[in-house]
């Protein structure tokens, strides 16, 4: 093939290689030379017998203008092909360069440019190639060249200068100008191929391209930080590998999973989440190129836990997510409890309870459903339509009888595609009424629920009646009642009302309010005071305590207003004529003053009577002891008897006059106690030594029954003696002869107890209450004769000292007296 060389145009031509022609040349020069021929002389002069040098040289230039006239014929085939072949080349070469010129010229006109092109050897204008409007509409052609009609003065200045280095120097340039409209122009100056070339190109575009590329970027890059903060927040754990399986990125929620120090130290140790059988589950997924979904087990912070992992392969690996469903599966566990606890809550309501799904079959029901229409739980457990239950019950009369059942059934399935609430109320052939109440699910179907008003109806039916004899029973009744309501509007009144305040039925039914119907009624009295009070009561809101007035009219009726608030906020008030009962209270209040001023003078009578006597008795006592002394002289026996019977009367009126006294003081509240210590057994063998002469006259026995060890208590040691005395000397005088009379004395815990019984007569139950009061004497058939005042003090001083005095006791079957001395508590030092 022909060499290829590249002209001074920089097109490709072809040359023929002359080394050929050479070496044919050469081979034709070497056959004409004598030593060639000499050879072959030598060689063929055998075979040519006898030819002539002459004509053997002749015929060697013959042949060798033969050799050469074929070899040149070949070289000259040679050549012209290969012509064809380099003018075909050039052809396919010049087509080439040409698609290539106007792709480039294609590529120049697509950008917003414009090139200026000056020839080295020409100062005329330049050759203008692109768009020429780039400027501006109104700047085209040679007018590109002012650069006064769109740059500023200084960068016009600038461009004309740089222009002509450019032509006369060859210095390139580069500028970005901006142009009076504000657009951004890159102005290009330098020499290619020996001609000046300027090319101004408008950039605003480029770099508002560029721009938006590195705004998109930078909000994909502060995108891609806010999802890697967002996803390292995440409570899950979230992690990410490489095609080998490692992990190449995990979040917060995993490093505290795993307990590592940070997500570095998770990511090159390589600790992992899910052991290694949930972790071959996962990579069986990976390598079949489909997502993982499923639950694994796994230890998180030390705690057992089951997560919901999701795991989605790429070609670099993968990424994964696994979401704690401990939480959800104790939530779900809980739910089924609590939706079995309302099952059983609801199984305990007395109201039946049916659901049926969306379409129209049993899912549940409770006992009280069962029971009301007594159905079989095999039916209903086979979850039976809607449609099959109530055919059920209609053919054992358990729903109303319809003149046409099947469009009363269709009627009551249009609960399945209502949005609210219906009530019906059924009444069964058997005497029950039963509201049903049809619920839509929002899933779909519809709750009924069968409450049986039966007794709720018969209730009703027994409260109107109640509430028409209550009506009749206020009517006629003779106080004047009136009910006002939580508005302070009357709501009931009785005839008796009107009648009392002069109103007429008329007024009152109009329900007027309470300030109206005070205003009435204060013609009738006038104390404004009272009817404030009433309709405080009446309109109050929280303090609705009740109220007592008493009204004295001006016709001078006495009226007790009482008012009582009323649950449902209403007050009732009624009015009373008390007008006889107060004359008759005043009546016995004036005769009980009278009285107890009686008793109060009869008081100071026999304090005063007692003292007065004290005194000219005491004077008796002393003389008598003074005539009984020898050393006054002697006596004879019958004065000695005298005597005597003086000493024992006036000893047995000291002892009255004493106790009369006594029982004053405590009535005056003036007694006072000298507390101590009280041995108990030396108390009763005193009180025994004062009736030692009596026991002896009436032939009786003392028995003394006291525990060794029973010790002391705190009181009055010389009230304790007068009490037991009092109710010894009680006892010896109704104990017939021969009999024995028993003091004992029992220690408990919190009181000391002394019983006295005797075997007399007895006192019977009439007469049991009055046996301590003054003066109270009944001989029940014996000698005794007491003045009545003993056991009185004896209550006197045990109530004193905060105890209790009992008597048990029947006619003919004797009488024990118990006296309880508390312990604990304090005694009362004082009767006031």
């Amino acid at each position: 093939m022909p060499e290829r060389t590249r002209a001074g145009n920089g097109r490709l031509c072809a040359r023929p290689k002359r080394g050929r022609f050479l070496v044919c040349w050469t081979a034709f020069s070497a056959i004409c030379t004598p030593g060639w021929a000499q050879a072959l002389t030598d060689d063929s002069r055998n075979a040519l017998g006898g030819l002539r040098s002459y004509d053997i040289a002749t015929l060697a230039v013959v042949l060798g203008l033969l050799v050469f006239a074929i070899m040149a014929s070949v070289a000259l085939l040679r050549v012209r092909r290969h012509a064809a072949r380099i003018d075909h080349v050039a052809r396919e070469e010049t087509a080439q360069l040409r698609s290539e010129v106007e792709r480039l010229h294609a590529m120049v006109l697509a950008e917003p440019q414009v090139i200026l092109a000056w020839p080295a050897d020409d100062d005329g204008g330049p050759e203008i190639t692109g768009d020429s409007t780039l400027i501006s509409p109104g700047i085209t052609g040679q007018r590109i060249l002012h650069f006064a009609e769109w740059l500023p003065p200084r960068l016009a200045a600038l461009m004309e200068q740089a222009l002509q280095d450019l032509r006369g120097q060859g210095r390139g340039f580069t500028e970005t100008l901006t142009i009076l409209t504000g657009r951004l122009i890159e102005a290009e100056g330098k020499i290619i191929g020996g001609r000046a070339v300027l090319r101004l190109r408008d950039v605003g575009g480029v770099r508002r391209d560029l721009a938006d590329l590195k705004t998109r970027y930078d909000h994909l890059l502060g995108t891609a930080e806010m999802l890697r903060h967002l996803i390292d927040a995440l409570p899950a754990p979230v992690w990410a590998r490489d095609d080998t399986g490692l992990l190449t990125f995990v979040n917060s929620a995993y490093v505290r999973a795993v307990e590592a120090a940070d997500a570095t130290e998770a990511v090159e140790n390589g600790i992992e989440l899910f052991d290694r059988p949930a972790r071959g589950e996962v990579a069986k997924a990976r390598a079949a190129g489909s997502p993982y979904r499923g639950r694994l087990p796994a230890i998180a912070a030390g705690a057992r836990r089951v997560f919901d992992a999701v795991d989605v392969p790429s070609a670099y690996g993968s990424a994964g997510m696994a979401v704690d469903a401990t939480e959800i599966e104790s939530m779900r566990a809980e739910l089924g409890r609590m939706i079995e606890a309302h099952r059983r809550i609801l199984d305990q309501l007395p109201t039946g309870v049916a659901v049926f799904d969306a379409r129209q079959r049993l899912t549940f029901y409770n006992a009280a459903y069962r029971a009301l229409f007594e159905l079989k739980a095999s039916l209903l457990d086979q979850h039976p339509t809607d449609s099959v239950l109530l055919d059920q019950l209609r053919a054992t009369r358990q729903v109303p009888e319809e003149r046409d059942f099947r469009e009363w059934k269709a009627a009551l399935h249009t609960a399945y595609r209502a949005v609210e609430a219906k009530e019906q109320t059924w009444h069964l052939p058997d005497g029950r009424t039963l509201r049903v109440v049809t619920m839509p699910n929002p899933e779909g179907g519809v709750t009924y629920l069968f409450h049986d008003v039966t007794e709720r109806l018969e209730m009703t039916r027994r409260f109107d009646a109640l509430i028409k004899v209550q009506s009749e029973t206020l009517d006629h009744l003779a106080e004047a009642v009136a009910v006002f309501g939580s508005d302070g509007r009357i709501r009931l009144h009785n005839p008796a009302f009107a009648r009392m305040w002069k109103l007429t039925p008329e007024t009152l039914n109009q329900r007027p309010h309470i300030e109206a119907v005070t205003a009435w009624c204060q013609a009738l009295h006038d104390d404004g005071k009272v009817w404030r009070a009433l309709r405080g009561a009446v309109t109050a809101i929280e303090d609705r305590a009740p109220i007592v007035e008493r009204i004295e009219r001006k016709d001078g009726m006495l009226i007790d207003c009482t008012t009582m608030p009323l649950p449902d906020g209403a007050t009732l008030v009624t009015f009373q004529d008390v007008t006889d009962t107060v004359q008759y209270e005043r009546a016995l209040r004036e005769r009980n003053e009278a009285l107890e001023a009686a008793d109060q003078i009869k008081v100071e009578f026999v304090h005063h009577v007692s003292y007065e006597l004290r005194s000219p008795l005491t004077n008796i006592i002393g003389f008598a002891h003074f005539l009984s002394d020898p050393s006054f002289g002697p006596l004879t026996e019958k004065q000695h008897e005298y005597l005597g019977y003086i000493t024992a009367s006036t000893n047995a009126l000291l002892a009255l006059i004493n106790n009369i006294l006594d029982l004053a003081t405590i009535d005056a509240g003036a007694m006072t106690l000298n507390l101590g210590e009280v041995d108990i057994r030396d108390a009763m063998n005193a009180a025994a030594e004062g009736i030692q002469d009596r026991l002896v006259k009436g032939d009786l026995r003392l028995d003394i029954r006291a525990a060794p060890g029973i010790g002391s208590f705190t009181a009055d040691e010389r009230r304790i003696r007068q009490v037991l005395f009092n109710l010894l000397s009680n006892a010896v005088g109704f104990s017939p002869a021969h009999e024995t009379v028993t003091l004992s004395a029992e220690r408990r815990p919190d009181a000391v107890i002394f019983k006295v019984i005797d075997h007399g007569p007895g006192i019977p139950q009439e007469a049991r209450d009055k046996v301590f009061e003054w003066f109270e004497t009944d001989p029940r058939g014996s000698e005794h004769r007491g003045s009545g005042l003993g056991l009185s003090l004896v209550r006197s001083f045990v109530e004193l000292h905060g105890g209790a005095v009992t008597i048990d006791s029947e006619a003919g079957q004797g009488t024990t007296v118990t006296c309880v001395f508390p312990l604990r508590q304090a005694a009362k030092q004082s009767a006031a």
